[in-house]
């Protein structure tokens, strides 16, 4: 029996997947040739081959009148019959002119080489102008119509090719949202057999086990743990067995009897459904485009205007039933739970492995959040109780002292007394105190712990999921803009070139784009270090302004004034230019043209991690390390830009404008950017989509009536998880590289994220349409990045605690300098003097205000010899000695505190030994099976033989019968 327009592959079971055995242009244009009436599969004909035994069909689909009412089926994911699933939707364009509309309505018929030859008629009909008809427009509308004409064709012939690959299509153009036309696309089940062997999923069998739990103690603690925190644990898989797992193994047609297909509809779950759709609309070739594969290349061009599997169903409303979507809303995107955890196993079933993955690290990486904010928190109130018995804070609010400093700025500042400094120098001792070197070893040991933790649960979680031995290099597939440069580079070739060598893309013709990346990356980085020095202009400027005020209010409290308002500024810049930063490095990823997905992301990653992180960095850097070292002294002051002076830091050090930064950077950019941006841009987009649709014209009711494809299509689409992922190392960052000036930060975080993951989770459920399900064993380069920074974090710290607070001048002055071994006179120790008569010419004050005196010596905050030495003004033997003993705090904080991370590190184990004794065990039950199927079909083989010796004796000058591949009744008695 000949089946016209049914692939060969489709008929015999045992052949390759299509993929490998992709057909040539010629070939395929020979055959549509020969095949004058080139239909698509029909139903009847498709059935011979979505069974594999002589099963009855009885499971493969379940009436739909059963589930739903009349209404509902037309509203739900599915085709008009109601009951095949729409597993994909492709959504396009049908704006056309009025004589393309008219004249195309003749051109309906079915065979595809027809309506061309139809299309190129029309066109030649067109080309005539008439003598009344403006020829500028009559031209730009040709070129419209050929345009949307090509577009036309360029999907007809995909969608020809979708149905020979056995996808079934519906096309709807008569929706309520005027001029997109939507391609439904649903993948029977023998298209999902076929393809699901291809992409060797596993599939749970017959099979199951019981998981015991381990017997050490941090089992039990975990399982302690787990049984007391029941009540936050969400209400999801409540029927399922917790004890029990099935036994995976990458689906196979052959070996269908090992699966519990009692229940197709349900096999393959509506994630996995439309993963296989995607694969073979990226295998998919549309061969009018020389050079296109797969739906991303018809994407690029606009022949679709997009593609996305739907959502579930609805969340609220008359038709909102129970699915996986209604069940994430209330149990993970809902305020009310934000106190329960994450129901980690239904997002990765709805969405897809790497997006349950980013979540599941986020919930690790707020729950590990914990600690370190109880921690910081205590260490903050440790420096409040202690703030009274500070001598050095005491020192300076004692008025007795009457210390003259020197000004802060030429001409414009005048002399000012050091205990007006006392505010300041209370409030650095609330975060400058020796509990803060505590908190910054502690810290380290916690971004170790973190990450032995993370890899852990990684590892549970790829058990879990059936990730094990996963491999990605079988998804990689090349980008359209890969395939196009490559065909591009192939005609200019010359044609002496032998037509076996492949063309690809080299090192040489990336290199401008590698140059313009280099250029334009270091070009960006030095905005960001323009901006920050103007910020230090500013500061400069406006603190000379407000001495020189005649207001009072401005003259009152200038350094907090300056502080708080450069802090504002430089949070504002940084906020812009992180959009700016990430459509930049987007768009010199997209010149180098990478060849495949995974290349174009980790490329984006860095090229975006590394200017955003120099853009959030950069004035806290500077604040930590450079300012008021870069200063001079008295008479002798650095100048930039002409006649600005560097700033200085204050009496008690640049530590507590260091933690103004810091708090208002990280606190700005999650309230800002983190969480009103997630928030109001995406239902802004949506709103803008509505409008641009003329769907905002609707009445509610028929809002409400809009199909489940029309309502996805306002959705945001989506993006992808590494912006959520960027936010949360930039935040790690914030966290762990200056947590010596700023112990509230894990707080900050904390609570931040608590709000992040369900505004995130709002995001997914709600604003945005289905993503595609990705499978990832890991979370890739952010592993790495995060690794990176908490070795980077302990040298910071160390760096802050030794040059940015005043922790080793007290302890050496203490036990070297001190006479009574307290900190009694360590304020006058840490002064040097200075007679105002070596102040250069035009720098002295130009009034002294607020003093009845004649000031003759000031006091500056150094280590110099006093005027009236030998050397006046040099660095004196105790600022050497604070220096070395400085260093020697590096060196030995980092190498202790690295030493003992290295030691929590090889002390926990990557693997839980549970989940390695699990692995084993199922490797054991995996060759067990195999062995009795094994077993079973020697003996069909052998009951077979007996009775072919027994009916036909003469059987010895006939060939054997070959055994059935699958011997259905005895492998099933095996089980």
């Amino acid at each position: 029996m000949e089946r016209r327009g049914v692939p060969t592959y489709q008929d015999d079971l045992g052949s390759p997947p299509s993929g490998l055995q992709a057909e040539s242009p010629q070939q395929k244009a020979t055959m549509m040739k020969r095949n004058d009436k080139y239909l698509p599969v029909s139903a009847e004909e498709k059935k011979l081959d979505e069974d594999f035994s002589s099963k009855p069909r009885i499971n493969e689909s379940i009436p739909m009148k059963t589930l739903y009412d009349e209404d509902h089926q037309q509203l739900g994911p599915f085709f008009s019959d109601g009951q095949r699933r729409v597993d994909y939707v492709l959504t396009y364009s049908i704006q056309k002119p009025n004589n393309v509309q008219r004249r195309s309505s003749k051109c309906s018929d079915s065979n595809f080489l027809q309506r061309l030859r139809c299309s190129l008629s029309m066109r030649s009909s067109r080309a005539p102008l008439q003598p009344k008809e403006d020829p500028e427009i009559a031209a730009q509308e040709q070129r419209a119509d050929y345009h949307e004409d090509d577009k036309r064709f360029r999907r007809e012939e995909f969608e020809e090719n979708l149905r020979e690959m056995g996808l079934e299509l519906e096309k709807d153009e008569g929706s309520k949202i005027p001029g997109i036309g939507f391609m439904k696309v649903h993948a029977p089940w023998s298209v999902l057999c076929r393809e699901a062997e291809f992409m060797k999923l596993k599939m749970p069998t017959k099979k199951v086990y019981e998981v015991k739990q381990g017997s050490n103690l941090v089992e039990k603690i975990r399982l302690f743990i787990h049984k007391v925190t029941a009540p936050l644990h969400p209400k999801v898989d409540a029927n399922r067995p917790l004890n029990v797992k099935s036994l995976s193994h990458p689906f196979s047609r052959e070996k269908q009897h090992l699966f519990d297909l009692s229940d197709r509809d349900t096999f393959f779950d509506s994630k996995t459904r439309s993963s296989i759709v995607y694969e073979v609309l990226k295998r998919t070739r549309c061969t009018r485009a020389k050079y296109s594969m797969g739906i991303t290349s018809l994407l690029a061009n606009s022949i679709y205007t997009s593609a996305f599997p739907l959502h579930d169903g609805d969340i609220e409303g008359v038709n909102a039933e129970t699915n996986d979507r209604k069940l994430l809303y209330e149990q993970w995107a809902s305020y009310s739970v934000f106190y329960k955890y994450q129901p980690i196993g239904l997002i990765r079933k709805y969405f897809g492995e790497k997006v349950g993955l980013y979540f599941a690290w986020l919930g690790v990486y707020t729950q590990m959040l914990i600690p370190a904010a109880i921690v910081g928190v205590i260490v903050f109130l440790y420096g409040c109780a202690t703030v009274d018995d500070n001598i050095p804070s005491m020192e300076i609010c004692d008025p007795r002292n009457n210390i003259t400093m020197c000004p802060l700025c030429d001409r414009a500042c005048s002399y000012w007394k050091l205990v007006t400094a006392c505010g300041t120098a209370r409030a650095s001792h609330l975060f400058d105190n020796p509990a803060t070197v505590f908190f910054s070893i502690f810290m380290a040991l916690w971004a170790v712990l973190f990450m032995e933790h993370w890899k852990r649960r990684q590892m549970r979680l790829n058990y879990i999921w059936d990730l094990m031995g996963f491999g990605e290099e079988e998804e990689d597939h090349n980008r359209a803009e890969y395939e196009f440069r490559v065909m591009q580079k192939a005609m200019k070739k010359d044609r002496s070139v032998s037509k076996e060598e492949k063309v690809k893309l080299t090192c040489t013709d990336r290199l401008p784009a590698y140059l313009t990346s280099v250029v334009m990356m270091g070009f960006m980085i030095s905005v960001t270090f323009a901006i920050v020095f103007g910020v230090i202009l500013y500061r400069i400027s406006i603190k000379a302004a407000l001495h020189i005020s005649t207001y009072p209010a401005a003259r009152s409290n200038i350094r907090a004034t300056v502080k708080t308002t450069a802090a504002i500024i430089n949070l504002i810049v940084i906020i812009i230019l992180d959009e700016i930063y990430a459509a930049i490095a987007r768009w010199l990823t997209t010149l180098e043209v990478p060849k495949t997905d995974k290349s174009f992301e980790e490329r984006l990653i860095f090229k975006t991690f590394i200017l955003k992180f120099v853009n959030a960095f950069t004035p806290i850097v500077y604040l930590a390390f450079f300012r008021g070292r870069l200063v001079g002294r008295p008479g002798s002051y650095l100048y930039v830009v002409g006649s600005y002076r560097m700033e200085e830091c204050a009496h008690a050090g640049c530590l507590m404008e260091l933690c103004i930064q810091l708090c208002i950077t990280m606190l700005g950019k999650q309230l800002i950017q983190n969480n009103l941006f997630e928030i109001g841009i995406p239902k802004l987009k949506k709103l803008l989509r509505k409008r641009k649709s003329e769907v905002t014209s609707l009445q509610e009711e028929e809002v409400k009536t809009l199909k489940r494809y029309e309502k996805d299509h306002f959705l945001g689409p989506f993006a992808g998880i590494n912006p959520e992922y960027m936010e949360m190392i930039i935040q790690f960052g914030m966290v762990t590289l200056f947590v010596a000036s700023f112990p509230l930060a894990p707080l900050f975080a904390l609570l931040n994220n608590i709000i992040e993951i369900r505004l995130d989770a709002k995001k997914f459920v709600m604003e945005l349409r289905r993503p595609i399900a990705a499978k990832a064993k890991d979370i890739g380069i952010w592993y790495n990045l995060l690794r990176g920074l908490s070795k980077v974090a302990v040298i910071v710290n160390a760096f802050v605690i030794a040059f940015t607070s005043d922790f080793i001048p007290r302890l050496v002055y203490q036990y070297a300098y001190s006479p009574d071994g307290t900190m009694h006179g360590f304020v006058n120790h840490t002064l040097s003097y200075f007679n105002v008569s070596d102040f250069q010419k035009g720098t002295a004050p130009l009034e002294q205000m607020h003093l009845h005196y004649k000031v003759q010596i000031c006091r500056y905050k150094d280590y110099r010899e006093p005027p009236w030495s030998s050397s006046p003004y040099d660095l004196s033997k105790e600022f050497w000695a604070i220096l070395a003993v400085r260093l020697a705090f590096v060196i030995v904080f980092q190498n202790v505190v690295m030493l003992m991370s290295d030691f929590v590190d090889w002390l926990i184990p990557d693997i839980p030994k549970d989940i390695s004794l699990q692995i084993h065990k199922e490797k054991i039950l995996m060759v067990e099976l195999f062995m009795k199927e094994e077993q079973g079909r020697r003996l069909a083989v052998q009951d077979n033989h007996n009775q072919e010796t027994c009916t036909s004796p003469s059987s010895d000058n006939q060939s054997p019968q070959q055994p059935r591949s699958r011997p259905v009744i005895h492998s099933k008695a095996s089980w």
